[in-house]
């Protein structure tokens, strides 16, 4: 019944007290979002934490809720402030903030794959993550949510309070950067 529904209709009907709405809103960007988050903060249990901030402040905004923008683009706007404040109440350093990267060991293999396939993915996510977490975290963040999420530069512009013409510049930038670290395996 909802699977024919966008995301702004889906949370409009949240909104009206249907709470199949919002499951089926959980279940569209559930994994999305954890992997946006586990990628920006490299630590599974703050990823985890953010998460659940994030839907609680999802559920606390149902009353307000307007669909102004994608429903993707509130969403990661919910998600990109959160980190912000994280980051600056406890005022670390940028450069230290992707500190203790999600390990490859622990990326689930295709069913089926040769020891020696799973271990070229392994080492194949061990090399990108290491290349994602050289990227300054403005780039690293606006690649992330073009590539893993699938938002347009309009939408990640809206997300993260930024021009379109800066997001297309910190986009061209990851990917010469990451092309450079990765030139070996095109």
């Amino acid at each position: 019944m909802h699977d024919d529904l966008s995301d702004e209709r889906l949370m409009l009907a949240y909104r009206d007290g249907d709470a199949a709405a919002f499951e089926a809103l959980y279940g569209r960007y559930r994994s999305k979002l954890y992997r946006h988050l586990a990628h920006q903060c490299g630590d599974a249990r703050l990823a985890e934490e953010f998460y659940q901030d994030i839907w609680l402040k999802v559920i606390n905004a149902r009353a307000d809720y307007e669909p102004l923008a994608k429903f993707s683009t509130w969403l990661y706007r919910i998600a990109h402030h959160r980190l912000i404040d994280h980051y600056r109440q406890h005022a670390r350093n940028v450069a230290d903030l992707f500190d203790g990267a999600i390990d490859p060991d622990d990326l689930p293999a295709a069913d089926g794959t040769n020891p020696a396939r799973q271990f070229e993915r392994s080492d194949l996510a061990s090399r990108v993550t290491q290349a994602l977490e050289g990227l300054p975290a403005p780039q690293r963040e606006a690649f992330l949510l073009a590539e893993e999420d699938g938002l347009s530069l309009e939408e990640i512009a809206a997300a993260t309070a930024t021009g379109r013409e800066t997001v297309k510049s910190r986009l061209r930038y990851a990917v010469g950067k990451l092309r450079d670290a990765l030139q070996d395996l095109l």
